[in-house]
Order: structure tokens, then C-alpha cells, then sequence
């Protein structure tokens, strides 16, 4: 999805003023969806991650499509802020300084794939998240998690160790999608 410098900054502004609110509020921002360009009014999944003096403080998103793309934002940056179960809520005193980054996802595509080689073959570092699903367990990285796991073996035992398996399982049932993202 390709979008002017002014629509990123335009998704920028609405992720900060939703942590900003809050902050303030101690509730979800309501986004007037209908007072942006259509392009920002897009069905669109995203992910915001928050960083602060280079330390990881949060990070919520959503795979597929459910509400258009300054809604998803605005509610990912507000979840990554106050929700995301592994960290404390974010505090006034952490606002300066926040680093915020917004990663539009494309389409999952499923792979088919018969085996982990097989897998590993068809990754594309630097350019695919992956998530994988067996069961009940499933996890995701985004594309941005490739500078920290550059080798495809490597990622995608990280990313089974995420979602509660073993690094070395690998079942018939596992079912693998791949997405590119748009990294703001």
C-alpha cells in the first residue's frame, strides 16, 4: 500500500495522540474515520510497536483486516500502550522520548508446505512475517524481526518457541502464512 508522507505522518500523529489520551483518559480514543482520506479509511491490519530508550515497551496488532486503517492504529497503538500483557502500562514519564512504529500488513498468504526444508526454502528474509498456527498455539513475527534473527532456521525457531513449541516440532497439521508489511 503505497501512501504519501503526509498520510504516514497523518498515521504517526493518531498513534501518538491515542497513547497521549490514554495517558490522559485512561480509555480508547475514538477516531473520526470519516474526517480522513479514504486512503487512511482502507480495511488495513497493522502493528504498533513502542520502544522506549531502545527497550522494547510494547507491541499489539491484528493479522487480518477488521476495521479501517486509522481505526486500527489508533486501537493497536492505545493496546501496545496500556495491553500488551507483557509489560507494565506506559507512563506519563515514558512519553518523551517514545519511539513508535507502525507496520501495515499486507495479505497472509498460506504456504504449502511439506516440510520444515521446505519452509525454510520458501522464506524471504528481510521482506516475509511469518505466522504459524498448530492447534490451539499459534505466534507471529513481523518482517522487522529479521535484522535480530537473520538466518531462516533461526527465525523460525525463535518464532516456534514463541508460540509454545518445541524448536524442533514440526507436525503435518502446522499451517504457515506469510505477509509483507509497510514499515512507518
Amino acid at each position: 500500500m503505497l501512501l504519501s508522507d503526509h498520510e504516514r505522518q497523518r498515521l504517526r500523529d493518531v498513534a501518538f495522540a491515542s497513547v497521549a489520551f490514554g495517558l490522559e483518559h485512561r480509555r480508547e480514543m475514538a477516531v473520526r474515520e470519516h474526517e480522513y482520506p479514504e486512503s487512511l479509511r482502507v480495511e488495513k491490519a497493522t502493528f504498533v510497536t513502542l520502544r522506549g530508550a531502545g527497550e522494547l515497551l510494547g507491541c499489539i496488532g491484528t493479522l487480518r483486516p477488521r476495521r479501517p486503517l486509522v481505526c486500527d492504529v489508533a486501537h493497536n497503538a492505545h493496546h501496545a500502550a496500556f495491553g500488551d500483557p507483557r509489560f507494565a502500562p506506559l507512563t506519563a514519564g515514558q512519553l518523551d522520548g517514545l519511539e513508535l512504529h507502525i507496520s501495515i500488513l499486507g495479505p497472509l498468504e498460506r504456504l504449502a508446505i511439506r516440510s520444515e526444508p521446505d519452509l525454510l526454502a520458501q522464506l524471504r528474509p528481510d521482506i516475509d512475517g511469518l505466522l504459524i498456527e498448530d492447534g490451539d498455539l499459534a505466534a507471529t513475527f513481523l518482517p522487522a524481526m529479521w535484522p535480530r534473527l537473520p538466518q531462516p532456521r533461526a527465525f523460525l525457531r525463535a518464532l516456534k518457541e514463541k508460540a509454545g513449541l518445541p524448536v524442533d516440532f514440526w507436525s503435518h497439521t502446522i499451517v504457515v502464512y506469510r505477509y509483507t508489511a509497510d514499515e512507518i
